[in-house]
């Protein structure tokens, strides 16, 4: 049984992929500081799978408390990265807590893997690194443009330092590394259980959660940012991938570098994106479609850092690991509404 080092084990994403790593037969080790997450969806995690997992509070800007617990924790196999403070405003306003937290961090992990001989490892990235892209569908060779916002910079340097990081090791015999990064578009949705979701720590920066608080009456009303865009109704345009899929693909992306071993690039790209772009007021309009539910909402000012269209050519990840998508905009949106309101009467502490 591999075992799977899962940093940020607890957030949006890394919650799911515990839950698909665990179905999968993989051994888990978590890493969480709780700081964007609540410590009780690892209880969840486990209750959904029937199984347990090694769990920890730790901060990776703490290195010895990161290399405490390898120490104890051996015979990692492969690491998936998630843990990164990941909303675009806040980025815009406090760029060094950015900085500090995501690279500071990813240096420590990347030091730790050089530590204890970890030479596998999934990354994850973001479709921010494209910038606002010239020409969509963007594909893995489509240009890295300027970051629009220091989010998106923390995901383009932290791309860059792997890709030096895999050089420098690549001549090293039995020591080199194999990386996979993953370019997530906008994760959406909620496990089917719907007892683990996109759990916000105050106000929510994303659409989504958004969308659900507001549909539930947490917020008075949902602004949209900007309506002045080049799209066809104004409105940003994102292509929006359900996160049991995204969950679905760091398990493709983890057996691929486990069993091709050596025939494995040292570095590798991958696109996880519907191949579909949908605008703001069309996942408003999907919302209440699906849901049965009229929300309030109004325009606003554009909000800093946010790109104007982007979603993805997803081709290299179906023909390379075999990834494949199973839910739909309409399972985004009922999964997502059924999470916040099972989080309204069972909340997570």
């Amino acid at each position: 049984m591999a075992r799977i080092l899962l940093t940020g084990s607890t957030g949006y994403i890394g919650s799911h992929t515990a839950v698909a790593l665990l179905e999968a037969g993989f051994d888990v080790v978590g890493l969480d500081n709780y700081s964007r997450s609540l410590n009780g969806v690892s209880r969840r995690i486990q209750e959904i799978t029937g199984k347990n997992y090694a769990q920890y509070q730790v901060d990776l800007v703490d290195s010895e408390a990161m290399t405490n617990v390898l120490a104890h924790e051996s015979g990692i196999d492969a690491v998936i990265h998630f843990a990164a403070f990941k909303a675009v405003g806040e980025s815009s306003t406090h760029p060094l807590l950015y900085f500090r937290n995501n690279l500071g961090g990813q240096i420590n992990l990347m030091q730790a893997c050089d530590q204890f001989g970890i030479t596998n490892l999934v990354f994850s990235s973001s479709c921010t690194v494209y910038g606002n892209p010239e020409q969509i569908p963007v594909t893995e060779d489509s240009p890295l443009l300027e970051p629009e916002s220091p989010y998106g910079r923390t995901k383009a340097v932290g791309e860059a330092l792997l890709r030096d990081w895999v050089k420098s090791n690549a001549a090293q015999q039995g020591k080199a590394k194999h990386v996979i990064a993953l370019r997530y578009f906008n994760p959406a949705g909620a496990h089917p259980s719907a007892r683990i979701g996109e759990c916000t720590v105050g106000v929510p920066d994303n659409l989504i959660p958004y969308i659900t608080q507001t549909a539930l009456g947490k917020r008075e009303k949902l602004t949209v940012f900007g309506n002045d865009y080049p799209t066809r109704d104004g409105t940003c345009l994102r292509d929006y991938i359900h996160v049991c899929d995204i969950a679905a693909a760091h398990v493709d992306a983890v057996n691929h570098l486990l069993n091709q071993g050596s025939l494995t690039a040292p570095w590798s790209v991958y696109n996880l994106g519907t191949g579909v772009g949908q605008t703001v007021l069309e996942i408003i309009q999907a919302f209440e479609a699906v849901n049965q539910i009229k929300l309030p909402w109004s325009f606003g000012p554009r909000r800093p850092g946010d790109v104007i269209a982007v979603y993805a050519n997803n081709r290299k990840a179906v023909d390379e690991l075999g990834w494949q998508i199973r839910y739909n905009l309409e399972d985004m949106m009922r999964s997502a509404w059924n999470w916040e309101r099972m989080q309204a009467q069972d909340p997570l502490h």
